[in-house]
């Protein structure tokens, strides 16, 4: 990881000296840590630099605060395409050392609709999938008929797919105690979405973070 970091510091700034407040390397760290805690885009990149603030500083400088995802992304886009190559090309290898293999791996389990394959005489066709951000591969699918039927098909995936040493991410419709049951069985962690619809257990979750005491010692 150090070797990651002092290769980022060295890619060139080509942005005017007297315009910048924010250092081209921490936004880059930024999007590294980012895209590690499974954010997909520039909002949910600020979102976790905001709320992340104290733990970036560990790492990076950030001696004008966080910058806005309008800011990152401005500045990612203008960051030479050979320098990015470069950078996955060592962070590809830091995976695949004992310090990355140390690295639980997300295992993103999603449901995608295909446009245009449903009519007035039936649902249309419903594709949930389970793959690695990280690997760029595909575990397993599950093809079912509607958007509702996403559930059983979740559970399948699960019977076949290896989350151990994983963090499994679902979002909502996989908040069921069957499903976390057989991701504790596989010997994998998880992190699934709950709303507000799920109201019981909506209050719990709010409940228990707004406790500071519990919360200190639970940490």
């Amino acid at each position: 990881m150090e070797e990651i970091i002092i290769y980022l510091s060295n890619i060139p700034d080509n942005r005017q000296e007297w315009k910048v407040l924010h250092k081209l390397s921490d936004i880059v760290v930024i999007v590294l840590f980012a895209t590690l805690a499974n954010a997909d885009d520039w909002i949910e990149i600020g979102i976790f630099a905001t709320t992340n603030e104290e733990l970036l500083k560990k790492y990076i400088e950030l001696e004008n605060g966080v910058p806005s995802h309008d800011t990152i992304q401005r500045v990612m886009a203008n960051i030479r395409p050979e320098f990015i190559e470069k950078y996955m090309k060592l962070w590809n290898e830091f995976l695949n050392h004992d310090e990355g293999k140390k690295l639980k791996k997300l295992l993103c389990i999603d449901g995608k609709t295909a446009r245009g394959s449903g009519n007035k005489n039936q649902d249309a066709l419903h594709t949930v999938s389970a793959w690695s951000k990280e690997d760029g591969i595909c575990f397993g699918q599950k093809s079912v008929n509607g958007k509702g039927k996403e559930i059983p098909a979740i559970k399948d995936l699960l019977d076949v797919v290896d989350v151990k040493d994983r963090i499994v991410t679902i979002d909502a419709i996989g908040t069921q105690k069957e499903i976390v049951e057989k991701i504790r069985k596989g010997k994998g962690d998880y992190v699934i979405a709950v709303k507000g619809n799920q109201e019981t257990l909506h209050d719990d979750i709010q409940l228990f973070f707004e406790d500071k005491e519990h919360l200190e010692k639970a940490s």
